[in-house]
């Protein structure tokens, strides 16, 4: 076998390295750098896949790999970021801070489904894992900084209740679009194009406000709920 076949899981290896760089910040209390690592892991999945297909090395190994891989970055960092964020709150009970570790069970489960789900191959149907991962570590690291954002993420039912909802998220019906896209037609691409506009809008607004990147990335991911709730209420009429 030719040395470029082995390329994109030698990538796809470098999201499970930057998985576990997360997990090590969250312990040390540095969330910022826990959730830069997490986002050092989504590229990483992305990049693994466009190398795949341009290098046509495709395989079974490295699909098993991207899932095993993706459950550590995308399930246990962002689990263990809440937990260690919950402890030092010092608000819950030691038995409720393990209550998100519930994300990396259901993220494995989501990406066991999307395994054998035939149905998913241009959009996605549940939350997809990256997604969700980037949405709770992007709202911990910013309520490490943000007084509010800390005060309503310190109450004793908000992040338990934000488990399980994303939880459901993970493996429920619920389509949500990918941002892969085979062409640029408005047609093809219109809910993509919308979501594209409003997260521009919410960086612009977020420079001019000051705002921290770590909320600014939250806000853009606030935005891709919204955007696919909405779309999923207006495709249900």
């Amino acid at each position: 076998m030719s040395m470029k076949k082995h390329i994109p899981n030698a990538i796809t290896c470098l999201n499970i390295v930057s998985g576990c760089v997360s997990v090590y910040f969250s312990f040390k209390g540095n969330f910022t750098y826990a959730l830069c690592a997490v986002l050092a892991a989504a590229v990483f999945d992305f990049l693994d896949g466009f190398a795949a297909r341009a290098l046509k090395a495709y395989s079974d190994i490295g699909k098993e790999l991207d899932s095993l891989c993706d459950v550590v970055s995308f399930g246990v960092a962002p689990a263990v970021m809440m937990v260690n964020f919950m402890f030092l709150t010092g608000a819950f009970s030691p038995v409720v801070c393990f209550f998100p570790l519930l994300i990396a069970a259901f993220s494995a489960l989501r990406l066991a489904k999307f395994n054998l789900d035939t149905r998913q191959s241009e959009n996605f149907i549940g939350l997809p894992v990256p997604a969700n991962a980037l949405f709770l570590c992007s709202l911990t690291a910013y309520a490490d900084y943000s007084d509010n954002a800390f005060t309503y993420l310190g109450n004793v039912w908000l992040l338990p209740l934000l488990t399980v909802v994303f939880s459901y998220l993970l493996v429920s019906e619920m389509p949500f679009f990918s941002m892969k896209m085979k062409n640029f037609s408005l047609k093809d691409n219109k809910i993509r194009y919308i979501f594209f506009a409003l997260a521009f809008l919410i960086i612009v607004a977020g420079i001019i406000l000051h705002l921290r990147w770590e909320g600014i990335l939250f806000y853009v991911f606030c935005i891709y709920m919204i955007v696919n709730s909405v779309n999923d209420m207006v495709t249900r009429r």
